[in-house]
């Protein structure tokens, strides 16, 4: 008899806390909505491992709140103890890309040793940071490098793109340009419709600046690491598999 009050003590303690927290979401979305008449759909309410502190999805960005949605808070949280920075882990996690959905087919590719490994880079051909980094690359071993052209930074870079694209061959042209800085001449018209459905991809997953580095496990990196770093990550990433 006493094992079975106990074990309904038990039901009833989680149904009220799931109540307690249901009730809490929904008082977060109501008064953000009352409140701020134009606020975007939100996808997700859930607590931190912060006291009152619930945290808003809205696709992939992440807001803070109080538990009744009175205050809002747009910004960083970092766990002091170990310094780690819990939102961009939490975004890291959000926009992780499944290596087997990328489009491989619209990318540069160009194979190191045997291969074996592989690296995604996002790339405008007018982006100084990823000149210096495609040449930091020449000193990273065995290893496939899957380049999407991705020219955000304006002035003549979709022009650039494009012709590289077009080269007759678009994997010499972009290390030509990129190491030596040899524009790509003479190239012909082609299909560039790659260059837009890259730069969709892109946005989609959160690449918004260039370089713009993919790893085989999803996660993503951003700016030019140097030869060092990008070792180290390939092997930790390989050491999960």
């Amino acid at each position: 008899m006493k094992n079975t009050l106990r074990a309904l003590a038990a039901v009833l303690l989680t149904a009220c806390f799931a109540s307690a927290t249901f009730a809490g979401e929904a008082e977060i979305r109501k008064n953000l909505a009352e409140r701020i008449p134009d606020f975007p759909k939100i996808d997700e309410v859930s607590k931190t491992g912060m006291p009152g502190i619930y945290e808003i999805r809205i696709g992939t960005e992440i807001l803070y709140t109080d538990e009744n949605g009175s205050y809002l808070i747009q910004g960083e949280v970092i766990e002091t103890r170990t310094r780690v920075n819990l939102t961009e882990q939490r975004i890291s996690k959000l926009t992780a890309i499944d290596f087997k959905s990328l489009p491989l087919k619209d990318a540069i590719v160009w194979k190191q040793g045997n291969g074996d490994r592989k690296l995604v880079v996002f790339a405008d051909p007018n982006c100084g940071y990823c000149k210096k980094f495609e040449r930091d690359l020449q000193e990273v071993k065995n290893v496939t490098v899957y380049t999407f052209l991705y020219p955000i930074l304006g002035g003549d870079s979709p022009e650039k793109s494009k012709a590289i694209w077009c080269a007759k061959d678009n994997t010499k042209a972009w290390r030509d340009w990129m190491i030596k800085g040899t524009p790509a001449e003479g190239s012909p018209n082609c299909d560039s419709s790659a260059l837009q459905r890259n730069y969709a991809f892109g946005k989609k997953h959160r690449i918004n600046g260039t370089p713009g580095l993919v790893f085989e496990d999803g996660s993503q990196r951003a700016g030019a690491l140097n030869a060092d770093a990008v070792e180290k990550q390939l092997v930790a990433v390989r050491s999960k598999s």
